[in-house]
């Protein structure tokens, strides 16, 4: 066909070059539910035929035991103002009980978890000490032991996979380098096949030079992965010069390694350093899966990425969202002003319906990601939506967290939760694919790729070497494409036109979420038409068109975030008690999904086409408006009551059994001031009503004593507003410390025993002991002093 050949003709040319390391990238893994959103069409059937992630007995047991175990070794303060590292005994008993071998298959002695259980672990971790968290995450992510399971020889995973189930080695994965972070395969970092000297023979081995930096646990590993591009001028293996990358495992011990300085990464005292070598001579026995496997390092790692970045930093923030959740809710029902709540005042629960609505929306991504990887999925594209969705959420609502919090969050010490987690949160934003650019180039430039049915037939036929075959190839996916398109475009119009209230979920849904199941499928068939339309438009371009991209990636994920949203509130049984987060958060989804649409067709270069789909898509306008300040109030007061919904909601959280511990000291103060709401109401009614005229008062605080005096409370309850108060008194607790300068011979004079005295008088803080390090640091109130210059 002289059309065909044309477009073929055509579409080689607007093809933007790719290279091979890119082709790999994008093509690597599988495509899941997320598919069926691209095309336009959610499947509720197939969303709603998948079973309820559960956990095994066994994995059931290492929570309520192991992992509460860990938990209480540890403490973020002393961590990272006194020791920077975990306890020693901490990290030999994660050792000993096989955290660093969760995926490890039992076979080879490891836990062999569920993804599932591997996220419930990595969740309940996170909402206690996130050094700790990351210790147990990354030997469980994308690194050796995960490169030998799917790659290794049968003696490299003999000899090594014992060794890491059982913490006799602790690996890790070098990948990054300072001239090569996000463009991760442009990594200069290279070896040479060339004959040397192992063992007293000599061989056919390889010399490597790298410079490595942010690579975690680096400091402590006895086993590092290496990644590198590999060279054979000679040609010593038979096969091309350049190899490509490849990827090996070596020990820590190994001649020419230079390991064991460490990063800082915001106080947050994870093991975390570089590494370099400077032509380190090592056996092709060192390449994982042996020299076989020389040159496939990036597949490797492509399709591996994604089942660590859907469980990793996903679990880990969906935890640290439930902390916040479970902390702040309490936080706001116990601190008063203006005799008030401030739980009560509607700026506080504006900001707390967003952490009770994506607490609820972490959970539910992180869970149903983790579910992909127990069914066999490699999703790329969902890992990559997870890793950016969740994170985000988590640093708005820890954002909101502090803003309510106020004063007590921006005062470091041993009883302020939030500042921590606000000074570590960066962090995730940063690792494992910054978000800028996983949301600009990789969220809709994969997954139009990947999940549309024809675009990727095409490209590989535009690419076929065979002229004839591939414009035969490419013939076929273009007019099914072309076909496909136009489908597209009549079901989106007519939705629409009729606002997409005449679309059914193809499975029982909640009816109370049938106007957004409704609006999900609009916007859906908006999406794929829309899509189809600007990548004709902008063909090549679009790959720098960065803000369109990000926009299209926008309504794409949260699509898919809507749909864990369904599914988590019908696996957990429709609970009553969920219904207003679960639909905030919908809303929400829906919200910001109309508000991408109306960016990308705010800012697309072709105007009259603008023009044109805003007319056909949203004639009546985009229309979806944020949540309602009623169903905001509903979620909001989810987090401050006790009871059943709030520990569903915070279900990860290591709840502290020592009453000294601040979130241990929350629940109960939480509790005192509920069980005294009636009492402080007749209170307030009597001075509403003139009692405490003319009688003399210090301030508010003598309003209970001053009220039993008068028999307007009885003696139970004038005790029971001052153990309230008591308790009170430490949830607000502000952390402050003695002055002292010490350094060049210079100490300022301050009476250690004096001040002591004072703080130790303080209900809920703790004693600790001697700061070390080589940088002012905070150390617990004691010892006389607080700041101090360590020589």
């Amino acid at each position: 066909m002289p059309l065909t050949a044309a477009l073929f003709r055509a579409f080689r040319k607007a093809l933007p070059s790719m290279s091979q390391t890119e082709r790999v990238a994008l093509e690597a893994g599988t495509v899941w539910i997320e598919a069926d959103l691209f095309r336009g069409k959610p499947n509720f059937a197939r969303l709603m035929a998948l079973p309820k992630p559960t956990l095994t007995l066994e994995e059931q047991a290492f929570l309520a035991n192991e992992v509460e175990q860990a938990c209480a070794m540890v403490d973020d303060w002393q961590i990272i103002h006194q020791t920077h590292d975990m306890p020693p005994e901490a990290w030999q008993f994660i050792k000993d009980k096989g955290f660093l071998g969760m995926i490890i298959p039992k076979a080879y002695g490891g836990l062999g978890f569920s993804a599932y259980g591997h996220s419930e672990v990595i969740a309940k971790l996170s909402t206690r000490s996130s050094p700790l968290a990351v210790s147990v995450m990354v030997p469980n992510s994308l690194g050796p032991a995960e490169l030998l399971m799917h790659y290794g020889t049968e003696e490299q995973k003999n000899r090594y996979l014992p060794r890491l189930a059982k913490g006799l080695e602790i690996p890790a994965f070098a990948l990054t380098s300072p001239w090569a972070g996000s463009d991760a395969a442009a990594i200069p970092d290279s070896g040479v096949v060339c004959k040397g000297q192992w063992q007293g023979q000599e061989v056919v081995g390889m010399k490597v030079s790298w410079h490595k930096r942010y690579i975690t646990l680096a400091p402590v590993c006895t086993m590092l992965g290496l990644a590198f591009r590999l060279y054979d001028p000679d040609r010593l293996l038979g096969g091309a010069a350049d190899l490509g990358i490849t990827c090996a495992l070596v020990p820590r011990d190994h001649p020419g390694v230079q390991i064991g300085r460490r990063h800082i990464a915001l106080h947050n005292y994870f093991m975390n350093g570089p590494t370099e070598g400077h032509e380190v001579f090592m056996p092709l026995d060192f390449i994982i899966g042996g020299p076989k496997m020389a040159g496939q390092g990036w597949r490797m790692l492509m399709e591996c990425l994604s089942a660590g970045r859907a469980i990793s930093l996903p679990s880990a923030n969906a935890g640290v969202s439930q902390l916040v959740a479970r902390y702040v809710g309490g936080y706001a029902r116990v601190r008063s002003q203006f005799n008030t709540p401030i739980a009560r005042f509607e700026g506080i629960e504006e900001a707390m319906a967003r952490i009770a609505g994506y607490t609820y929306m972490n959970d539910a991504v992180r869970t149903l990601s983790a579910q992909a990887i127990d069914l066999g999925e490699r999703p790329s594209v969902v890992s990559a939506i997870a890793k950016y969705h969740v994170t985000e959420r988590a640093r708005a609502l820890v954002n909101d967290g502090m803003d309510i919090v106020g004063g007590k969050g921006i005062c470091l010490g041993p009883q302020n939760i939030m500042g921590v987690v606000y000074q570590q949160m960066p962090v995730s934003i940063t690792v494992e694919g910054a978000n800028i650019l996983t949301r600009s180039l990789i969220l809709f430039g994969q997954g139009a790729i990947r999940c549309h049915p024809y675009v990727l037939k095409e490209m590989q036929a535009a690419q076929d070497p065979d002229l004839d075959r591939g414009q035969r190839n490419f013939g076929q996916a273009f007019w099914r494409h072309v076909g496909y398109t136009l489908v597209n475009g009549a079901r989106a119009t007519w939705h629409g036109w009729t606002r997409g209230i005449f679309a059914t979920a193809n499975a029982p849904v909640a009816p109370v979420f049938a106007p957004q199941v409704r609006r999900l499928h609009w916007y859906a068939a908006a999406f794929a038409y829309l899509a189809d339309l600007v990548m004709l438009s902008l063909g090549g371009s679009l790959k720098r068109k960065e803000k369109i991209s990000a926009r299209l990636g926008d309504i794409l994920s949260l699509l898919f975030v809507a749909n864990c949203v369904i599914k988590k509130y019908e696996s957990e049984g429709r609970r009553a008690d969920h219904a207003a987060v679960a639909q905030w958060a919908l809303e929400d989804c829906l919200h910001k999904t109309g508000a991408a649409f109306g960016g990308v067709l705010a800012n697309f270069p072709n105007r009259p086409l603008a023009f044109g789909l805003r007319l056909a898509l949203f004639p009546w306008g985009l229309g979806q408006r944020p949540p309602s300040d009623a169903l905001g109030r509903d979620a909001a007061h989810s987090l401050t009551q006790p009871g059943e919904t709030r520990d569903a909601l915070t279900r990860s959280c290591f709840l502290p059994r020592d009453a000294q511990e601040p979130l241990a000291a929350l629940e109960q103060a939480l509790l005192a001031t509920i069980a005294c709401e009636l009492m402080d109401a007749k209170i307030r009614a009597a001075e509403k009503a003139g009692r405490f005229k003319g009688v003399p008062r210090g301030n508010v605080r003598d309003l209970p004593g001053l009220a039993h005096a008068m028999g307007i409370v009885s003696d139970e309850e004038a005790q029971a507003l001052a153990r309230r108060d008591a308790m009170r008194d430490r949830v607000i607790h502000v952390d402050d410390f003695a002055f002292a300068i010490r350094g060049h011979g210079i100490e300022s004079p301050t009476d250690a025993a004096a001040d002591n005295e004072r703080v130790g008088a303080l209900p809920g803080v703790t004693q600790s002991g001697q700061a070390l390090g080589s940088a002012t640091l905070f150390a617990a109130p004691s010892d006389a002093g607080i700041p101090r210059k360590v020589a």
